[in-house]
């Protein structure tokens, strides 16, 4: 498995790496990569989850017996688990976020797909994300994961970014290059 220079090199790509290669040896990079999935949203929405990740006051005993717990109640996969206890014993909780997102390219890059970072002002619709993807699977000739994003700044339209690629849809883009032109 082939990772990109930025992935690997990244301390939250090395735990993505080493527990990628696991879950593949055991086969449970599905299960494993909804796990994270579950856990980045959690932390998205739960300010103690939060709390507990980013916290310094926290021995390591004390966010291993924290984290191990929320891994219970969530009824996480033993592997997932364990990755979770490791990043506390080596105080890299806050590195979960990253390891979600880097565990998540991996993954879809080993299915023959490619990943694409969507922002828009408002989330999607089912709809209108099955046939974003089928444009840009047109456009870059490989199936497409969507990761998707909101930002009200936007005010309407999209970004979308594949690799390197940028592709910047969005009304305030369009606005500001508009005042550019403008100003003369």
């Amino acid at each position: 498995m082939g990772n990109s220079g930025g992935i690997s090199a990244s301390l939250g790509g090395r735990y993505a790496a080493a527990l990628f290669a696991l879950a593949s040896e055991q086969k449970k990079v599905p299960g494993v990569e909804t796990d994270l999935s579950k856990l980045k949203t959690a932390l998205a929405e739960s300010a103690d989850l939060k709390a507990l990740t980013t916290s310094p006051i926290l021995s390591r005993a004390d966010a291993k017996r924290a984290i191990a717990a929320v891994a219970k109640s969530m009824k996480l996969d033993a592997l997932t688990a364990n990755t979770l206890g490791v990043l506390a014993h080596n105080r890299r909780l806050d590195q979960l976020s990253a390891v979600a997102n880097a565990f998540a390219i991996m993954a879809a890059t080993s299915r023959g797909e490619v990943t694409a970072e969507v922002t828009t002002a408002r989330a999607l619709t089912p709809s209108q994300n099955k046939a974003l993807a089928a444009q840009l699977k047109a456009r870059v000739g490989s199936d497409v994961a969507i990761n998707a994003k909101i930002d009200p700044a936007l005010l309407g339209g999209m970004t979308v970014q594949i690799g390197s690629q940028v592709i910047d849809n969005s009304i305030k883009t369009r606005l500001y290059s508009l005042a550019n032109v403008m100003k003369g």
